[in-house]
């Protein structure tokens, strides 16, 4: 089955971000979309260890190691971007002062509620960092996912099984094989891989799921 890999993934979350947006950018997958804004598209890109206004990724050779995001990975700054102290990043996050978060997840249920810190496995290591604050503090709550586990179970389910980072709180899921809106009426399939029908991604997710009055199938970043 084709799917989108994770460059795919984030050009196209990165063409949902609108101008002027304050945007946190979760660890793992999420980060990646600093590469992937247009450059002419001015958006505000925070790290919750002290950073707004990062830009992309640094050439090889040209990474500041005392200038990093919230994964640890070395970052590049944008004129007019700043860091402050760590309190101040959380008062902007708990403060509703986000738009929008983008967020890496174990799980995320039909009703919007989010898993993405424990999996609840023996020896697991729990990594809440400061997602329950972004996730009740941002305006929408972006998940980006690969759709299945390694085991081939999706990650899109009815109820988590997991500790829950968030209730109710994603806003759209973007994964390798679709984005999909988290609505009052269920789940909302805005777009899907070309060559992948709505029933064949109803049977891989195991949750109901409805087209969108204009259904994408293909994806404009493929």
């Amino acid at each position: 089955m084709k799917r989108m890999n994770r460059d795919q993934m984030a050009a196209r979350v990165a063409r949902d971000i609108p101008q002027g947006a304050y945007v946190n950018l979760g660890i793992g997958l999420p980060t990646m979309l600093a590469n992937h804004l247009p450059r002419e598209r001015e958006v505000f890109l925070h790290s919750e260890n002290g950073v707004l206004g990062m830009g992309p990724a640094p050439a090889p050779g040209d990474e500041d190691e005392d200038l990093i995001n919230a994964g640890k990975q070395p970052v590049t700054l944008l004129a007019g971007g700043c860091y402050f102290h760590h309190a101040d990043s959380f008062a902007m996050m708990r403060g509703g002062h986000l738009d929008i978060c983008v967020l890496g997840a174990f799980q995320v249920s039909a009703g919007g509620d989010l898993a993405n810190w424990h999996t609840g496995a023996a020896g697991a290591i729990p990594a809440v960092g400061g997602a329950m604050d972004l996730a009740i503090g941002a305006k929408q709550v972006f998940v980006m996912m690969e759709h299945l586990t390694k085991a081939g179970d999706s990650k899109i389910v009815a109820h988590c099984t997991y500790p829950l980072t968030g209730v109710g709180c994603v806003s759209r899921i973007y994964t390798d094989l679709a984005v999909i809106d988290v609505t009052a009426d269920g789940l909302e399939v805005l777009e899907m891989i070309d060559g992948l029908s709505l029933d064949e991604l109803r049977r891989i997710s195991g949750v109901p799921l409805r087209a969108a009055a204009r259904l994408s199938t293909s994806p404009r970043s493929l």
